[in-house]
């Protein structure tokens, strides 16, 4: 198959919603399509032993969350379909943040009963910011929810979107029937029974026809009419290339834990979803069919196999073939690396892959040289832009529990923070080390990880903190900036990458200090220019 039949294969796409809408599981029925799994296991359903694939680590089974991002990919209808799924739980979005850099396209997961919540507001933000194209699923249909039709008006306004459905659900909750497919005019009956892995489909190209009461009654035939009027009358007809401009948003509906709807949401996908998009770089646009091979590093997962500690970097191919044993240009470093063993994802199996096409994901193991956003070429000198370190909201001081271990902790520490699950800071006056979280729920995450990856063990204390600031003097020989160095002594760190930053303790403080030394500038995060 030729280079540029292989680029319109590849669908690379993220799954994105609130904790608890069934993104993990809708992975899953996914995944079953593809015939990558043979029996897919809901994430908090104790009765299946088999735990949800792509939910890896202990602690994301303990607690029925995910908190990694995974990549699986799988093969559907000649399509190479390549997920991302990632953390609903708002500690953990700044690891979704960066995976939207390395996705084409979204679907936004909202369930039937909550209706739009406040961390899908925040994630669709983003990708509205960055135009990235998105189908809306809404799920749980077996479940007593919202009417229909306002659920996709609290989509509009909430988030900003224009939507337009291409699947219906005829009732919902216990007169749940089925769905009303109007992207490929079918009716998908629903049986409740979830032993059937795959429900039956019924061609039926006119909703007028009078078979329909026969087969989902009376009263509720003559809803369906009436509710795909409205649609007709109510919401634009699907515009491909609006959708992929991120100006027309289809919606689906289902229910992943029944596995009903998510085939057609699956076959409307990879007619409609676009194949790999160009990147912007810190020189020009890159596009997929340029022959040099360039990624970027949007991930890096440390002992992804405890049995072998081995660190893996998250690799996005933006253009040309990656291949084994090739030796590649680390921008950064200005150094030529190669790989001889590149990693893909299928479900929690990891092959060995000889060659890599644009919009796929590689994973190559680190033995360090990698931090997100490092960017690979064949030797063009050129970064690609847009993921950023957010600043921390929570500090703590990490002390050692237990002084036999301080090299475990060490270790251990330093490979985490450059996993991007936390930043670490040391303090100029004393060298003690504080870590800096978006959420709370990452200390927890640290802990045990540390614990049970590295055998070292830490306690935490609370160090009152409002913010983290990178600082850059206009001019470091200045005397204001020796005078700010000198007042700020002990609120001043460095970071991973001996950046200084100033640990404000409120946004007052951060004011002051703005007013008092203007030519030290402050930022908020750590990519700028």
């Amino acid at each position: 198959m030729s280079f540029l039949n292989e680029i319109q294969r590849r669908r690379t796409f993220g799954i994105i919603s609130h904790p608890d809408a069934g993104k993990t599981t809708l992975t899953e029925k996914l995944l079953l399509f593809g015939g990558a799994i043979q029996e897919a296991g809901a994430v908090k359903n104790n009765k299946i032993k088999k735990g949800a694939t792509s939910d890896f680590m202990e602690i994301e089974r303990q607690r029925g969350i995910s908190v990694s991002t995974s990549v699986l990919a799988f093969n559907y209808k000649d399509k190479k379909i390549n997920i991302l799924d990632t953390p609903g739980h708002k500690d953990f979005a700044e690891d979704t943040f960066r995976t939207l850099t390395a996705v084409d396209s979204v679907i936004v997961v909202i369930d039937v009963a909550k209706g739009v919540e406040e961390q899908t507001e925040k994630l669709v933000a983003v990708c509205r910011m960055r135009n990235i194209p998105m189908i809306v699923f809404i799920n749980k249909l077996d479940r007593e929810g919202k009417d229909a039709f306002d659920l996709m008006d609290e989509v509009e306004q909430k988030l900003g979107l224009k939507v337009t459905p291409l699947s219906f659900p005829i009732g919902m909750g216990y007169d749940f029937q089925g769905i009303y497919n109007l992207w490929e005019k079918n009716i998908n009956l629903f049986s409740g029974d979830s032993r059937k892995n795959i429900e039956e489909t019924i061609a039926f190209d006119d909703v007028q026809n009078p078979e329909l009461e026969k087969i989902i009654g009376q009263k509720p035939a003559d809803k369906l009419r009436e509710e795909l009027e409205l649609i007709d009358e109510v919401y634009p007809k699907f515009n491909r290339d609006e959708y992929l401009a991120g100006h027309l948003q289809p919606v689906f509906f289902g229910s992943a834990l029944n596995n009903f709807g998510v085939r057609e949401l699956l076959d409307c996908f990879i007619d409609i979803a676009p194949a790999p998009r160009s990147k912007d770089s810190d020189t020009r646009e890159v596009k997929p069919d340029e022959t040099k091979m360039s990624g970027f590093v949007f991930k890096i997962h440390a002992n992804m196999d405890p049995k072998h500690r081995d660190r893996l970097a998250f690799v996005k191919i933006v253009s040309g073939t990656f291949e084994r044993n090739k030796p590649y240009l680390h921008v950064r470093q200005g150094k030529n690396l190669k790989f001889s063993s590149p990693n893909a994802f299928f479900a929690e199996k990891k092959e060995i892959v000889d060659i890599s096409y644009p919009g796929d994901i590689v994973g190559l193991h680190d033995t360090g040289n990698f931090k997100i956003g490092d960017t690979l070429t064949e030797g063009e000198n050129m970064n690609f832009k847009g993921i950023p370190s957010f600043s921390p909201e929570h500090f703590r001081y990490i002390n050692n529990a237990d002084p036999m271990k301080a090299k475990q902790l060490e270790k251990g520490i330093d490979q985490l923070m450059d996993e991007g699950v936390a930043q670490l800071f040391t303090l100029e006056l004393n060298n003690r080390k504080v870590i800096g979280t978006v959420g709370a729920l990452q200390y927890e995450v640290i802990q045990y990880r540390l614990e049970h990856e590295y055998g070292a063990k830490c306690t935490y204390e609370n160090f009152p903190v409002h913010k983290a600031c990178w600082v850059k003097p206009d001019d470091a020989k200045n005397e204001e900036f020796k005078e700010f160095r000198r007042i700020k002594q002990k609120f001043l760190a460095k970071d991973k990458y001996d950046q200084l930053v100033f640990l404000a303790d409120s946004d007052f403080t951060i004011q002051m200090t703005q007013s008092k030394y203007p030519s030290v500038k402050l930022y908020f995060t750590s990519e700028f220019d």
